[in-house]
């Protein structure tokens, strides 16, 4: 099973830039999108109803904001777009598709960088999804949670870690909530139980050379429970074609939907 993770920030700009195209050639089981910056009655067909996929949006209220799809070779058993948590159904933040006991998830987690309000809301954010997390791992389900989490969680995870400190994305309350997400929750960072290397990023910032330099931040994941950990044949960035300031994020399991 194939499942690839992408922030399109925008999925219109995404699609004149050839990712649907590129989508087609992957053979993937499963895309996630986040940031698709639409509503759906925005959208061409090629971007509503690929050829080979169903599609699954969940729109924020606000127009050209947040956003999050799921393109599946497979038709879920059940969809689930709503948490009963103002904060994220308004600005289509989550977006669940399960196939009998597999659950795939995008989430799209707020940035903090804009202001000390958006910041604020992140961490609100954050607090409010922990016991989600911990309720998914007690349950009898395995779950696949793709997305842009917005927080890079180690110093090997992004270039200049001791300038980013202080900053959005690599602040000790951020990452010490990771390393609750793992260390007690129990949840897996996919990529690094088959890659260990540095330099591995998922975002660069537009300005200056970031992309040229690859001076990139790894913010993206594949977050898996426990007992898919043993299924994670390969992960990899791809970095041949720019679609947006993100790089799609692969991972192939030893499933089967």
């Amino acid at each position: 099973m194939k499942v690839i993770s992408v922030n399109v920030n925008g999925i219109r700009a995404a699609h004149r830039k050839g990712f649907f195209e590129w989508m087609q050639k992957q053979d993937a089981d499963v895309i996630c999108i986040q940031e698709t910056k639409a509503q759906v009655d925005q959208l061409v067909d090629e971007i509503l109803n690929p050829q080979g996929f169903h599609a699954f949006f969940h729109d924020a209220e606000k127009k050209g904001y947040s956003g999050t799809a799921v393109y599946s070779k497979h038709k879920p058993d059940k969809v689930i777009d709503k948490l009963d948590w103002p904060r994220s159904d308004s600005e289509g933040r989550y977006l669940q598709v399960d196939f009998g006991k597999l659950s795939i998830v995008s989430l799209y987690l707020p940035s903090g960088s804009s202001s000390e309000e958006r910041q604020a809301i992140k961490f609100e954010f954050l607090d409010e999804f922990m016991p989600m997390l911990r309720k998914m791992r007690r349950q009898r389900r395995e779950y696949i949670l793709c997305g842009d989490w917005n927080i890079a969680h180690k110093e090997i995870d992004l270039k200049n870690w001791k300038s980013n400190q202080k900053n959005s994305g690599f602040l000790p309350e951020e990452r010490a909530w990771l390393d609750e997400l793992f260390d007690n929750v129990g949840m897996v960072d996919s990529f690094r139980v088959v890659n260990q290397e540095p330099d591995q990023y998922t975002w660069w910032s537009n300005r200056g050379q970031a992309w040229a330099n690859n001076v990139g931040w790894r913010i993206d994941y594949q977050i898996v429970t426990p007992g898919l950990k043993d299924k994670i044949n390969s992960v990899s960035i791809y970095k041949d074609e720019r679609f947006s300031d993100h790089a799609p994020l692969i991972t192939e399991y030893d499933l089967e939907i």
